[in-house]
């Protein structure tokens, strides 16, 4: 175990953070993406201190191959994009740059500064981005060439004991951002870890903030939600915590009521396979029971009833609004699954003897 100091403003050295070797951390290096690795590597042969960060670092300490690495550097958004010339800057408050292979997205950040609180947009360094993160067991920095884990909080130990805890003050921590608590239930619902009471009350006592989140911030938490392996944990802990009602109010009514659907709920969210989801299916699982408790009267074959379905699956997701060609998608899908099919409105008849009017076609300017 060795550690990290930074200097004062007196000119003393301070210790900051201890750095975990391989042998401590226990990370699995084959377990490292390693288009990741060559992505910190061009970083820091360029001059630019860079790290995997966040929940790909908690998966390798769990023995977990993560599924997506993101990645934080000194190098500004502009200097990755000089880098790396298969990126794209992305984000107007605080940008980012997201690098690709393929079809793979790794999401580059610049360490950010504590200049403006802890929902700083301003550029930093690692001393400071560490200290805006929100619970420690995402605030570990792991530098894949060394094979050296940094922890400035405390993480490690709290990874150990199995314990979710803010790095941001409890007064703080929710005010700042309400959606923090939609994350620390879904962070103990994925590892088992335990939420300490003091965390699970001021949760409680301040949930009401989420009833201010815009919906396209809930749109994405959920999305997150239900393209997790987790899904079923995650919903079933959100709803014993009376989080769900402020993502899905009406599924979170209906499974107050109706324990029947709540099972059958949860176990088509148990169904789902997390990134192997194909498009629409993971939707649909937030509202095919609904429509199955108001359809069943209606017989397989051609409908004209589309619409109505239509409005009953968007209204019953609000807040959210998922992408209409996805939600189209999972209705066409659903239909197909009950033998209905969507009736197409016939053509206008023409009068008889009349010809179809042919669209005018437009002449092109010359070109000077």
């Amino acid at each position: 175990m060795r550690y990290r100091y930074s200097a004062t403003e007196n000119g003393k050295l301070e210790k900051k953070a201890v750095i975990y070797t391989r042998d401590e951390h226990g990370i699995n290096f084959a377990d490292v993406d390693s288009e990741a690795v060559s992505i910190i590597r061009k970083l820091k042969n360029a001059g630019y201190e860079s790290y995997v960060v966040g929940g790909a670092v908690r998966d390798l300490i769990l023995g977990k191959k993560p599924k997506d690495f993101d990645i934080a550097s000194a190098a500004s958004p502009a200097r990755i994009k000089k880098i790396f010339r298969n990126s794209r800057i992305i984000g107007q408050r605080f940008r980012l740059v997201h690098v690709y292979f393929g079809r793979r997205i790794f999401e580059v950040a610049t360490f950010r500064s504590l200049s403006d609180g802890n929902t700083s947009n301003t550029f930093g360094t690692i001393d400071d981005d560490v200290l805006r993160r929100d619970f420690t067991l995402n605030a570990l920095f792991y530098d894949p060439e060394q094979q050296i884990v940094v922890d400035y909080v405390g993480g490690m130990n709290d990874i150990k004991n199995k314990q979710i805890k803010p790095i941001i003050s409890l007064s703080e921590i929710f005010t700042d951002d309400p959606v923090r608590m939609i994350r620390a239930v879904k962070y103990a619902a994925v590892t088992g870890f335990s939420i300490p009471l003091n965390l699970r009350r001021r949760i409680s006592g301040q949930s009401v903030l989420l009833s201010n989140v815009s919906p396209s911030r809930l749109t994405e938490e959920i999305f997150k939600i239900i393209n997790s392996d987790k899904a079923a944990d995650i919903v079933d802990l959100l709803d014993k915590m009376k989080l769900y009602h402020y993502l899905q109010p009406q599924a979170a009514l209906l499974m107050k009521k109706n324990p029947a659907f709540r099972k059958k709920y949860l176990q088509r969210m148990a169904e789902l396979k997390g990134s192997e989801n194909k498009r629409g299916k993971a939707l649909g699982s937030l509202f095919y029971d609904y429509l199955d408790t108001m359809i069943n009267d209606w017989k397989p074959g051609p409908t004209d009833n589309y619409k109505e379905i239509h409005g009953l699956a968007r209204s019953f997701v609000l807040p959210m609004n998922p992408p209409r060609f996805e939600l189209q998608y999972s209705l066409k899908k659903y239909l197909a699954a009950h033998g209905i099919t969507i009736r197409r409105p016939p053509l206008p008849k023409l009068p008889e003897g009349a010809a179809p009017k042919r669209k005018r076609r437009r002449r092109r300017k010359p070109s000077k």
